[in-house]
């Protein structure tokens, strides 16, 4: 797995299962725009990002897209196919130039029977991915744009670890499932706060604590939800866990 990037979930696999990928993994560049899988198709191959942004979003029939959750490098993005023989809606594409760690997606499916970790690493993703997705179509209905953009911009920041962020209007406003004058007046407002510049597709996030308090209170949700990823976690009334 040589790489100079890593990924979360890949990084935790046993010693055994990372030995047995070395020789199927193939590092690949993927550029703004890639698409990774398509609705309601079965997946060539799984990627594990290593850097970068993917969206997994609903496209309608008329052409309109939303976004309805956003990867980094904690992903397997093609983790819910693993699941079952259900199609799943949605597509996948890149958001920002990204990079990853792929293999046929057959061959992560055998890892996923086989073995057990592997498999409580997977579900677990799945499982945060699936709260994550919960509080974006509650954020959608009840805040407004101005809280949503914040909101956005904040959990794309915690997945590159970046201040710039390579954004179109047009794009943003795909993201939020707003028109793109709606995200230009929510873009200025944070901008004249001082909380971002904004120009020429640039977004630069230059005062995160106060971008914090603009956001809606979904934001320190999706924010827990990611830094608690792959952590063992006491559920109420058991006496014994793992540390």
């Amino acid at each position: 797995m040589a790489n100079v990037f890593s990924n979360r979930l890949l990084d935790l696999l046993p010693l055994d299962v990372r030995d047995r990928l070395r020789s199927k993994l193939q590092p690949v560049a993927l550029p703004k725009r890639t698409v990774l899988y398509e609705a309601n198709e079965i997946p060539r191959y799984a990627h594990c990002l290593t850097s970068g942004i993917a969206s997994i979003v609903i496209e309608t029939p008329e052409g309109d897209i939303a976004e309805v959750n956003v990867f980094g490098r904690e992903a397997l993005v093609e983790a819910l196919h693993l699941l079952g023989t259900t199609f799943v809606p949605t597509r996948c594409f890149i958001q920002m130039d990204a990079t990853a760690l792929r293999m046929p997606f057959d061959e992560v499916q055998k890892i996923f029977l086989e073995s057990e970790d592997s498999r409580k690493l997977i579900l677990q993703f799945v499982q945060n991915q699936a709260s994550i997705t919960s509080q974006i179509a509650a954020c959608n209905r009840l805040h407004n744009a101005e809280e949503r953009l914040a909101r956005w911009l904040l959990m794309v920041q915690d997945r590159v670890e970046g201040d710039n962020l390579q954004l179109t209007q047009e794009f943003l406003a795909d993201m939020l499932g707003a028109r793109r004058s709606t995200v230009a007046l929510a873009a200025g407002s944070l901008q004249q706060s001082g909380l971002i510049r904004y120009s020429r597709g640039l977004v630069q996030i230059t005062d995160r604590e106060n971008l914090e308090d603009a956001a809606c209170d979904c934001y320190p949700v999706m924010k827990t939800l990611l830094k608690n990823l792959y952590k063992e976690k006491k559920m109420p009334g058991l006496t014994e866990q793992a540390s």
